[in-house]
């Protein structure tokens, strides 16, 4: 999305974060030593959590979302909160004339998210939704050796994460987190950037509640069937079920398999096996949040745009239903 630069390393971004977690603070650390932005207000979910990130950054708490978009002397809107709201954060602080950039998901519904769009194209205002998947290592590795294996027809990811106990926080939380290739969109958006458009989906879930929005597990298989061919299945669960992590990616070739873990790879042709390294996933929200400010000073373009994670949203919506119905979704290109 193009957007008329009118910022200047003289005169500073004046930038609001919503949410006060982990991401924000890296945010917030990265633009503290930037001297093109200043750091203005924060607005948090809770008043004890917002005022101890206020006097860590030293910066000012705004009461609410609503009130931090309203301000004046804000030109860039930083959503970092729970999956549920981003949508209508981003939304409104586009109404009220900000630059966003929002984590992903930009919504848990696909037309809150094209809602959104259209209105920072209306604008003219920058709308980034955040995939700092696509800067990392492995993803990079990957698309480097993909080429090697020829061509591709069966691709599996997955990623098991056994927590004991599962924390009572907001990732376990159905209405707050969403359903889970919405919130963990990430999983499907390295299939979507490396194999394009999707023709049909299947998906199965289980869940492990312990009350009626909360649950301690949770288990996803999602099978896709892109228009070139290629299937590819996700595997996602998270919670008190599960004993043994695991994060692999793989992808079967005419010409040999490629098979990754975010630290190391291999490319496994016959007898041959070639060990691949992968950068580290350091320093990512850094790295975004310093292409978010080279953009909108020198016109740099960012690595992706809003339209390619609306239609991963969109795919991960077609996998919802998928599970509620059973059946297989086609995909509308």
């Amino acid at each position: 999305m193009n957007t008329t630069s009118r910022f200047s390393a003289s005169s500073p971004i004046r930038v609001g974060i919503v949410g006060t977690g982990f991401t924000a603070k890296l945010r917030a650390q990265t633009l503290g030593t930037d001297e093109r932005s200043h750091l203005i207000t924060v607005a948090g979910h809770r008043p004890e959590s917002t005022e101890a990130f206020s006097e860590e950054f030293q910066i000012e708490q705004s009461v609410s979302w609503r009130k931090l978009i309203e301000r004046d002397d804000l030109d860039l809107v930083i959503v970092c909160t729970v999956n549920r709201d981003h949508g209508a954060i981003a939304r409104a602080a586009l109404e009220n004339g900000k630059h966003v950039v929002v984590e992903y998901p930009l919504a848990l519904d696909a037309s809150e998210a094209e809602g959104a769009i259209a209105i920072a194209q209306q604008q003219q205002k920058l709308l980034h939704v955040e995939h700092i998947e696509l800067l990392g290592g492995l993803h990079q590795a990957v698309k480097e050796y993909l080429p090697a294996i020829g061509r591709v027809s069966y691709v599996r990811y997955v990623t098991i994460n056994p927590q004991h106990p599962a924390p009572r926080k907001w990732t376990y939380q159905h209405s707050l987190f969403g359903f889970p290739f919405v919130g963990a969109l990430s999983r499907l958006h390295r299939f979507t950037d490396l194999f394009g458009e999707v023709g049909s989906v299947t998906c199965q879930t289980q869940f492990w509640d312990t009350e009626p929005d909360f649950y301690k597990s949770c288990l996803c298989s999602a099978q896709l069937r892109f228009t070139n061919g290629i299937i590819a299945e996700s595997v996602y669960g998270k919670g008190e079920t599960w004993w043994q992590s695991e994060n692999t990616f793989t992808i079967y070739g005419e010409a040999g398999k490629l098979i990754f873990t975010p630290e190391s790879g291999q490319l496994i042709q016959g007898e041959n096996t070639q060990n691949i390294e992968v950068g580290t996933r350091r320093g990512l929200f850094a790295k975004d949040t310093i292409m978010v400010l080279d953009y909108l000073i020198e016109g740099t373009p960012l690595y992706l745009n809003s339209a390619a994670s609306l239609y991963t949203l969109k795919v991960a919506n077609s996998l919802k239903k998928a599970a509620e119905t059973g059946e297989s979704i086609a995909i509308s290109n």
